[in-house]
């Protein structure tokens, strides 16, 4: 199917650049770039991702992996739209590089039933994070140091804006990631996870929690809670947390950005975990 013009398909897709509400409303968000596009199709062969429709540009002779890319879209069941490159480039908010493939896929459902409950449970919570890029950044960490699961909870940014997707590097679309409303409903998850499993810490970062963070005990079931950029953790959850850690620094930083510590203390877990596994 050809898309020429600012038609009413072309118009849907570009909603869910930036209306929040429309992204919700259909189930729909774009994938943009090379790996994310890559990542999200072989994420429908593991975990179901569904992808709902496949734009690509309308040049004579794409590339190998464009080919690819539409072929095992459309045979996963997915619509193939050609559109023009000028189209095709807003979709990819894609300025100096001329995109050729646009993914439209269908968020996965806000279901706590998806976060996975493993022994070596390490689950990251945000606590109202207002920043995609940063929730992007940290669902790259939750995948690059053995995480098991992301909840973004509260008032929050949209983990599947684009800019979160990108930031990610397409690990928004393999963690299971889940939306819930308030501190309540994320600790009702962890009350079951604790039927299960026995002891699961819920460990709170601030640059003034009263342990270090190699002092704590990250090598069994955990549930890493940090809170908003700015504002930090919500009194709510400094109560349910069973500690707070802080990360030791120098110099005149404060304090370290929301991702930048998370990733801190998912490699610390990582790090313990591993030391466990070879008896040290």
């Amino acid at each position: 199917m050809r898309v020429t013009s600012r038609n009413a398909a072309f118009q849907q897709w570009e909603a869910l650049l930036g209306n929040r509400r429309k992204r919700h409303q259909l189930g729909r968000m774009l994938v943009q770039g090379v790996r994310p596009v890559t990542v999200a199709l072989d994420a429908v062969d593991r975990s179901g991702l569904v992808v709902d429709a496949v734009l690509h540009d309308d040049r004579p002779s794409p590339s190998q992996w464009a080919q690819d890319v539409v072929s095992r879209a459309v045979a996963s069941g997915a619509t193939a739209y050609e559109l023009s490159a000028e189209l095709l480039a807003e979709l990819a908010e894609q300025e100096q590089d001329r995109p050729e493939v646009v993914l439209v896929v269908v968020q996965p459902a806000d279901d706590v039933a998806r976060l996975p409950v493993p022994a070596d449970l390490l689950t990251v919570v945000l606590d109202r994070p207002s920043s995609p890029g940063n929730v992007g950044s940290i669902a790259r960490s939750v995948d690059a140091f053995g995480g098991t699961g992301l909840v973004v909870c509260g008032h929050a940014c949209d983990p599947y804006e684009p800019r979160a997707v990108r930031a990610s590097t397409g690990s928004a679309l393999t963690v299971p990631t889940v939306r819930l409303g308030s501190p309540r409903e994320v600790l009702a998850w962890v009350e079951a996870a604790r039927r299960d499993l026995g002891h699961v810490a819920v460990v709170g970062t601030d640059e003034h929690g009263e342990v270090e963070l190699a002092d704590a005990d990250l090598t069994g079931p955990t549930v890493v809670v940090t809170g908003n950029e700015t504002r930090g953790l919500s009194s709510a959850w400094r109560e349910a947390c069973d500690l707070v850690v802080h990360i030791p620094m120098t110099g005149t930083a404060s304090s370290l950005n929301a991702a930048n510590a998370t990733s801190v203390v998912l490699y610390e877990a990582a790090r313990q975990r591993r030391r466990v596994s070879r008896g040290g």
